[in-house]
This record gives C-alpha cells, structure tokens and sequence, in this order.
C-alpha cells in the first residue's frame, strides 16, 4: 500500500514559484524533480517579501477590531449579466481516500452539495487503488443525483509525464468518464485540471506540445484549466490551456493580508480564457526531518476565509471558477469537510481539530458568489476559529515549530451573522471586545495574552444568547508546535 503518494514533492511544487523566483522552468522533469530533492531542505528558508505587511492596526491592539459587511457592500458590480453563475469546486484529494467506500464518497457530496459546492476536483496520481476510489466517487455522484460534477485533477508531482506512453493513463481517465453523467464539463468539452505539470513534456519537445498531445490530439475535446507554476507572463505561450487555476492565490504568499493582486495578474494575461481563483482557510503542515520534512504556515490571519471570499465575490464578474483548497488535505490544515479517510502522518495536529464549522460560513459566501448578493440572514450564527497556544511559545515537541510562525498573531477570528442590529462580545477570561453590529455579515477579533476559554455573545435589549464552544481553551503551555486552527460554529 502506498499511501499519500510522492507527498513531499507534490507539495513541494507550492514552492516553486519562490524557488525559482516564477522564471519558467525550462528543464525536463527528471532533472526539475532532482533539483527539487537538493533543495528541499532549504525550502523553507523564504526570500524576504518587498510586499508591505497590511494587517490593519486594530488587529495589533487587543481586541476592539470590527468590520462590517452588509448585503450589498461588497456584492458584484451591477454591470454582471443576470444569467451568469460561477461555479464552485472543492479540491479533493483521493490519495487520502484509501479506506473510503461508496458511501464515504456519498457523506462528502451530500455534504458539499447542501453548502453548494457544484463539483469535486479529484486530485488523482499514480497509486494503483486510486482509479478504484475514482470509479467509487463517480458511482456516488451518480447515486446523488446529476447536478454534483467531478472532474480529474491530475497531480503531476505523483504521476510521470517524460514519455509519451505516460499519457495513456490520463487519456484513459477521460475516456472512462467523458460520457458519465456526473462528469463536469464546460462549453460542450470534457473539464480536466492538474496540481503543476509546468515541466510535463511527454516526450515531445515543449511542454504546451507534451500536453497537447496529450489531452487535445485525438481524444473528446477537453477543457484543459491546470495549476502551472510559472510566471503569469508566461501563460499567453500554454495555447493548450482554454484557462489556468491559480493555486497560491488561496493565501498570502509573505506577511500581510490577502489581496487580489495575483488574480489580476493572471486575469491580464489570459485574455478571453478562463480563470480559476483559489480560496483558503488555513495552512499549516509540521513533518519534521523524519518524516516529510516539511514544516511551515502561510498567514492566515484577519479572517483569511472571509476575506478571501469577499474579494472573489467583489470580483466575480472575473472569476468564472472557485475552488476551495481543500475537502481532506489533512496534512496542510486547510480541510473543510470530515476527518474520515487515512490521514498522511498528521494525526498529531489534525486529530481534535474538527473544521466543519467553516461549511455554514462558506454556504453564506457561496450564495453571494453565485448571485451577486448577500444573502438575508434567517438564523443567528457565530463562528469562532483561531490557534489554542501562542505563536511564540515553546514545547517539549521534536518538531520545531514552523517556519514562518511569525506571520500570525494570538487571535480569535469571529464572524456574526446577524437577522438583526445587535451588540455582540468575545470574551476569554478577562479579555473581552465588544460592538454594535447590523443586521448581516461581520467581523470582530480578539487579542489573547492569558490562559482562557473562548465564548461569545449575542445582545438584544434584555436577550442575550452566547456560545461557548466546548473545548476552545486558549493554553499558555502548548504539548506541541500545533498552529492548526480550531473552528467552531454555533448551530
């Protein structure tokens, strides 16, 4: 059994465009692939970013930070054309699906399609189980019902592309499932994505020809949108792609808050062909050196998922494609849906960190990505996430805690959607922050300095409602390096 895969390089691969400061990679892949175990080690070692740090100053104080979000403050432009939906994909990784059987797959879709994900990107390498559990994802679509898609993701960090017999397995794939049912498909065409493949050449002399023969020549056509890792400038010479998924645009690369900067960049030089933004609530992953070796954060301060989805939503008219990274990365912490399937080495972090309560959030941004408005909110809901110990402490674990700890603060990240105007609070031990808030969408966040359990509180004249998630303990004294988010969400 060969579980999760060529994991240390498929993730590696995040790291190419600061390796490689985004030149194009104009080697074969043997030779990138080698390149990448001599630097691996030194992966960590980030360049300084030039990128000004622009967490806001309320977020350096303790507490009292409030951001109001309403119906109609940050919904598309007028301008969209009424018939347009943008669809909304969630990364799924079937390398951690080993154990999974139909009805495993049948718990995620029924999932995601009531928090209105329209398809799973099925992030698929080279393990020879896999195109089973494929055939088990398609076989529970189907049983749902033809309106949850899927498509094949090809993770090219996993599976080989230096001959041209190395198509056969991905031409295969979209044979098997081009006329299924469930299978996604756009403008008539058969939707194929990849995690990299910026060095795949199949054997032909240049990589766009590689994935030309591949996937265009002779085959039902498809609608190739991957996640090359090259400099955006580049992309006008990939005339194989018909789009391009921007994988990091799903957090900041450096210390500073999320912006629309990268997509801008992509949108520039795609012209009339599609984009695929990313959107992201956490990353965090902590293999030492006997593991994976791979140990880091990127930022996700001041409500990464919110504000992440308010700019895709602000831009919607741009992006015709959103893909949540991801159902079940277990190992990077930025897992959505259920902790069910073979978790690759992360039970120390991962176990004790359930990270559903993000699912209602995203049903409210979903809805406002798909129709250019926020929509009224029916029900009180309060959702709380942060990290339990402070980023600057230390432990007794053998994994040094990640690099790039500096990057976040000591702090819960709420959200309060509201059917009414309200005071709301946050509260652990004797720190607390309180604001007057409207009827809608807002944010509010707390410093934490002491040893403390985390609740919050709805306020109506006399009426006041509060949740305090079990197990939300702020400790001084952590038993780990853990920098995973604990999430919870009021019912």
């Amino acid at each position: 059994m060969s579980l999760n895969r060529s994991y240390r390089l498929r993730k590696a691969l995040l790291w190419a465009p600061l390796l490689f400061s985004w030149k194009t990679l104009a080697v074969s892949e043997s030779t990138f692939v080698g390149e990448l175990v001599d630097v691996f080690g030194k992966i960590f070692e980030l360049p300084t970013t030039s990128e000004p740090d622009t967490v806001s100053s309320g977020n350096v104080t303790l507490g009292n930070t409030t951001q109001a979000v309403t119906g109609t403050g940050t919904a598309a432009p007028a301008t969209v054309d009424a018939s347009y939906t943008p669809l909304v994909i969630a990364h799924h990784i079937v390398g951690n699906t080993y154990n999974y059987s139909v009805s495993n797959w049948a718990t995620d879709i029924s999932l995601a399609a009531a928090k209105g994900v329209d398809a799973f990107a099925l992030n698929v390498g080279v393990d020879s189980w896999e195109p089973g559990q494929i055939a088990n994802a398609y076989k529970a679509a189907q049983n749902y019902g033809s309106t949850f898609k899927l498509f094949l993701s090809f993770d090219m960090g996993s599976l080989p592309c230096t001959t041209s017999s190395n198509s056969a397995l991905l031409r295969n794939y979209i044979t098997t499932y081009e006329n299924h049912p469930n299978q996604m498909k756009f403008n008539g065409s058969v939707f194929a994505s990849t995690f990299a493949g910026e060095s795949c050449k199949f054997g032909a002399s240049t990589v766009n020809q590689g994935w030309i023969n591949t996937l265009k020549t002779n085959l039902t056509p498809v609608y190739f949108v991957p996640s090359f890792f090259v400099d955006p400038a580049t992309l006008n010479t990939y005339t194989v792609m018909d789009g391009a998924f921007n994988w990091n645009s799903g957090w900041p690369m450096g210390n500073y808050d999320t912006n629309f900067t990268t997509d801008q960049t992509y949108l520039n030089n795609l012209g009339n062909r599609s984009y695929m933004g990313a959107v992201s609530p956490w990353f965090f992953t902590h293999y030492g050196p006997k593991s994976y070796n791979k140990n880091f954060i990127y930022r996700g301060d001041d409500w990464l998922f919110a504000e992440r989805w308010e700019l895709l939503i602000a831009n919607r008219n741009k992006v015709p494609f959103a893909q949540v990274i991801s159902w079940n990365d277990y190992g990077e912490s930025h897992y959505i849906g259920p902790v069910q399937g073979v978790q690759p080495m992360s039970q120390s972090w991962v176990n004790g960190f359930d990270h559903q309560g993000w699912l209602d959030l995203m049903q409210y941004y979903i809805s406002a990505f798909k129709t250019g408005s926020y929509p009224t909110v029916t029900k009180d809901k309060i959702f709380l996430w942060g990290r339990l110990y402070p980023a600057a402490a230390t432990s007794k674990d053998p994994v040094a805690k990640p690099t790039n700890w500096q990057w976040t603060q000591d702090y819960v990240w709420g959200v309060f959607l509201l059917t009414s105007p309200a005071q709301v609070q946050i509260t652990c031990g004797t720190a607390s922050t309180r604001a007057s808030l409207p009827a809608g969408l807002s944010k509010i966040s707390l410093g934490l300095t002491a040893a403390c359990s985390v609740s919050a509180s709805i306020m109506r004249g006399a009426n006041t409602n509060t949740f305090a998630p079990k197990n939300y303990n702020f400790n001084l004294k952590p038993p780990s390096n853990n920098f995973n988010a604990f999430v919870a969400a009021s019912t």
